[in-house]
């Protein structure tokens, strides 16, 4: 009977893990300082300090916190566009951290990337059906018929007339360029798609736009997104998870609609307090202003790194790091009043 209870048990762990497309453990990326001549190490900007999370198949989570926090950092990490220090990044079960660059090509495919301005991440010596016909050429698919056909489907999908395709990137608006790059995040039908702030830059009419845009084709195409901002309002509107990163580190992690009506760790109470209210029937928050600046990731403060600006801070926090721990079913916090 007990072996029944086990195997029924074990099904289940792997019903849940097979849920995940996306997992991130411990992952580190840790810049050198050099000085001198002869450009010693002389020390580091953590820019990313052991942060964990999981990313499950068709949701979007959303990665929020001030500039500098090192969210785009983590996501130019997952996707190895820079070299992480430490730490497992998992993806369908596949640790992408120590591949090389072939091993790391067919992956490629699976992982596309949208960036925060869509002028410099276009190149501007090539016409847009040249931009979106080079990811089949680097993976030898499609005949050049077929490639055409492709790239005017991109284009129309996204919203844009087909027979642009000729036409150079500078001739477009800031929001159709950022509909370009989404068309080339979608070119070889990947499984997750990072956005790099991909809205921060627009008008907020043409921000709407486009992350209608984006929800539709996650619709479509069953897409996964790691949806990296600084904006909660746009984050509530696209995300179902949310991760609060402060200096590099992870403070929470939740569904939206319990971070948005239950925060836990200071510093996302600060932040959903600074949101304007936007409606009468909103529940107006009592603005927490945090003190000081935050510090250098170069020299970030010891034990809990948020202690130098947190209200609520106690001596034990300036010791000891707290770790990321499941207070509530899928609500983690690394903060010591919980413990």
């Amino acid at each position: 009977m007990s072996n029944v209870t086990l195997d029924t048990s074990n099904n289940s762990v792997d019903q849940k893990n097979s849920d995940i497309l996306l997992e991130v453990k411990g992952l580190k990326k840790y810049f050198p300082i050099k000085s001198g001549i002869l450009q010693k190490t002389v020390g580091h900007v953590k820019a990313v300090d052991d942060v964990s999370f999981f990313i499950k198949k068709g949701e979007t989570f959303g990665l929020v916190g001030e500039s500098g926090c090192g969210k785009s950092t983590t996501g130019r990490t997952i996707i190895r566009l820079y070299e992480p220090t430490e730490g497992e990044i998992l993806f369908d079960g596949q640790d992408l951290s120590g591949l090389s660059e072939n091993q790391l090509k067919p992956y490629r495919k699976d992982i596309q990337m949208v960036f925060q301005d869509p002028y410099s991440s276009l190149n501007p010596r090539k016409t847009v059906g040249t931009i979106l016909e080079e990811p089949f050429r680097v993976h030898n698919l499609y005949s050049k018929l077929e490639r055409k056909e492709r790239v005017e489907h991109l284009l129309d999908r996204v919203g844009l007339n087909p027979h642009l395709r000729d036409r150079y990137p500078h001739e477009f608006s800031g929001g159709q360029r950022q509909r370009i790059g989404i068309a080339r995040a979608l070119t070889l039908n990947p499984k997750l798609i990072i956005g790099d702030e991909p809205v921060s830059a627009l008008d907020v009419s043409i921000q709407s736009q486009v992350l209608n845009i984006m929800d539709d084709l996650q619709k479509e195409f069953g897409l996964t997104y790691l949806f990296i901002a600084h904006d909660l309002a746009v984050v509530k509107h696209i995300s179902d998870r949310i991760g609060v990163m402060y200096l590099g580190r992870m403070m929470e992690v939740t569904d939206k609609k319990t971070l948005y009506s239950n925060p836990l760790h200071p510093y996302t109470q600060a932040l959903l307090s600074a949101i304007p209210k936007t409606h009468p029937s909103e529940v107006k928050r009592e603005r927490i202003i945090l003190k000081g600046d935050v510090p250098s990731p170069a020299n970030p403060p010891k034990g809990c790194v948020f202690h130098t600006r947190c209200p609520q801070a106690m001596d034990h926090c300036k010791e000891v790091v707290p770790m990321l721990k499941e207070l509530e079913p899928g609500h983690f916090v690394a903060c010591h009043l919980y413990e």
